[in-house]
C-alpha cells in the first residue's frame, strides 16, 4: 500500500503535482486550504506544503500540533514561515528525488515510531533499552519495555490474569508472584532515578500508567 500526503498548496501547485501523481511513489491527497481540516487524519503519512499556499491561522495551528508525522515545506518564493516543518524541499526539483526525498522522511519517522515511543513526559528507548526524561535514564530489560508499552497502550486497568497471558504468554515459569515482583523492581528503578511514585498505578481493576 503506498504511503499518502496530505498537500497543502496553490491551485497551480496542486494541478502541477496531480498531472505527475502516477508517476510518484505515494498517493496525494488535495486540501483546500480555505477551510479547516482535522488534524487526527489517521490515514495520511505526513504533510506537504506549498509555501506560496494561503494558510489560515486555524489550520497553520492545527499543523503545529501534528505529532509523528513529517511535515515538509516546498520552498521556493513563498511566504509560509509560520508552519513548523520536519524537512525543506527546493524546487525545481527532478521527479526521482523529489519521490526519494519523501519516500525516505516517511521511512525515517516510521523507523522512529517503531523504536522509540513517548510515555507522559518519559521517552522509551527501544533500542537502547532505555526510559528517558529531561538529561536521566534508567536501563530497562526487554520483558520491562513490554509491560510498559501494554500498560500505556490499553489505557485502562489490566489485570494480573492479562498481563500474564500476553507478557509471559502463561508461561509455567510465571504467577502472580513473578509480575508483581517485575512491577516492585521496576517502580523501585523508576522512583530512584525519577523520584516519580506514580508512573505505574495499581488500582482496583489492576494495573494502569
Amino acid at each position: 500500500m503506498k504511503n499518502s500526503l496530505l498537500v497543502f498548496g496553490t491551485e497551480h501547485f496542486n494541478s502541477s503535482l496531480n498531472e505527475i501523481k502516477e508517476y510518484l511513489d505515494f498517493s496525494l491527497t488535495f486540501f483546500n486550504v480555505d477551510t479547516i481540516f482535522d488534524n487526527k487524519i489517521s490515514y495520511i503519512n505526513a504533510l506537504l506544503i506549498d509555501s506560496e499556499a494561503s494558510i489560515n491561522e486555524r489550520n497553520i495551528s492545527l499543523i503545529n500540533n501534528i505529532n509523528n508525522k513529517p511535515i515538509l515545506l516546498i520552498e521556493k518564493q513563498g511566504f509560509v514561515k509560520k508552519c513548523n516543518y520536519t524537512d525543506k524541499i527546493f524546487f525545481p526539483l527532478i521527479l526521482s528525488d523529489f519521490n526519494t526525498r519523501v519516500v525516505n522522511l516517511i521511512s525515517f519517522e516510521k523507523f522512529n515510531q517503531n523504536s522509540s515511543l513517548r510515555i507522559k513526559e518519559y521517552i522509551i528507548d527501544k533500542n537502547e533499552k532505555k526510559l528517558k526524561k529531561d538529561k536521566l535514564s534508567i536501563v530497562v530489560t526487554e520483558r520491562e519495555i513490554q509491560l510498559i508499552e501494554l500498560l500505556y497502550c490499553e489505557k485502562k486497568p489490566i489485570s494480573k490474569k492479562k498481563l500474564l497471558k500476553e507478557i509471559w504468554k502463561y508461561s509455567t515459569e510465571a504467577d502472580t508472584h513473578t509480575l508483581e515482583t517485575h512491577i516492585y523492581r521496576l517502580r523501585k528503578k523508576i522512583f530512584s532515578k525519577f523520584k516519580d511514585a506514580d508512573f505505574i498505578i495499581n488500582s482496583k481493576g489492576g494495573y494502569l500508567i
